[in-house]
């Protein structure tokens, strides 16, 4: 199945890059995860309705409405960048045409990643390289200061993932990996082409 089917099966508008650079060297540019990629992940990674994911970089929002459309998960995008942010509510807006019932599962906001404030109630979060490893450490941080507030097992979906995430998380939290799902076609031209998950038991 190419790009274009699932954008049109979802009736979103989710291809191209962010044209331009961030203002923030902190910060990468906007690409989405390929369908091809997300077929082969949620082939084996399965989520709950009541499952609540959190995209960060969620740029135009692929990941969230694929989400929704499988699995009917509450979805949670956060982007910085407000001409893309502006592009996923566009997307929610043609996405609710055909599935009017979602409405109250699918959220955008536009801010800096590390200023969300994690929903109690948010288990899974996913990313895509958004931004340095200063950021992440501030990221996940935050979601380990919620799981001291409100216990839960919290899980991290890493897309093309750097070394320093890698290395931080295996070294310094208290995250194991419990998975590694590589996309073939892709994996054998670049390692990096591969879904790494970490489990954090409250």
């Amino acid at each position: 199945m190419n790009e274009k089917y699932y954008d049109a099966l979802l009736n979103i508008k989710t291809d191209g890059e962010q044209m331009g650079f961030n203002h923030s060297f902190h910060y990468h540019r906007y690409e989405p995860t390929p369908y091809s990629g997300l077929e082969i992940l949620f082939n084996e990674y399965k989520l709950e309705p009541s499952d609540r994911v959190v995209d960060f970089g969620c740029g135009k929002g692929r990941l969230l409405f694929y989400i929704h459309h499988l699995f009917k998960s509450y979805v949670t995008g956060i982007e910085m960048n407000e001409d893309l942010h502006g592009n996923a509510v566009e997307n929610k807006k043609r996405f609710l045409k055909k599935h009017r019932s979602a409405n109250d599962k699918i959220h955008f906001h536009c801010c800096l990643a590390e200023k969300y404030d994690i929903h109690p109630l948010d288990n899974r979060f996913y990313f895509f390289n958004p931004f340095t490893i200063q950021i992440f450490m501030k990221v996940v941080n935050n979601i380990l200061g919620s799981v001291e507030q409100s216990k839960r097992d919290v899980e991290l979906i890493l897309y093309y993932s750097s070394e320093d995430y890698i290395f931080y998380l295996e070294n310094q939290t208290s995250f194991e990996l419990t998975n590694e799902i590589i996309i073939p076609d892709l994996y054998r031209h670049n390692s990096n082409e591969k879904f790494l998950i970490y489990i954090n038991h409250s």
